[in-house]
């Protein structure tokens, strides 16, 4: 597990190999990836976008973006947690993924940016 703390925001990051969906010989290879953010702040804060760099083992980047995350733009209150799962397809059995995700402190209204730590995705058979 991966772990980041920016601006009293904790990202947390584990993946997992999805073999039944994946398909080697095709050059496809799917990853699950679950994620804890949790805020330590003394104020609330409000998930708004992300922002993901995808790099494979050929080191083929690919920039995914949007709002919120699987279709949510959760609020933090002081001491909550949210946590979702989403995946991601690779060409090659070993990439990495690294992003930063745009909050507001409900506050202040102002928009900050929170690190999500550099996470690597490998399929066990190329490990051996």
């Amino acid at each position: 597990m991966k772990t980041l703390i920016t601006q009293g925001i904790e990202v947390n990051v584990e993946t997992f190999y999805q073999p039944a969906h994946s398909h080697p010989h095709n050059g496809k290879f799917v990853f699950a990836y679950h994620i804890s953010i949790s805020n330590h702040n003394l104020f609330t804060v409000q998930l708004l976008r992300r922002k993901w760099l995808v790099t494979d083992a050929y080191t083929d980047k690919r920039i995914v973006e949007g709002e919120g995350v699987v279709g949510r733009q959760p609020i933090l209150y002081p001491g909550d947690s949210y946590q979702y799962v989403s995946g991601c397809n690779l060409a090659t059995p070993i990439g990495k993924m690294e992003g930063v995700y745009y909050f507001e402190n409900k506050i202040t209204r102002e928009i900050f940016e929170v690190n999500v730590p550099v996470f690597k995705m490998e399929a066990p058979e190329i490990l051996n």
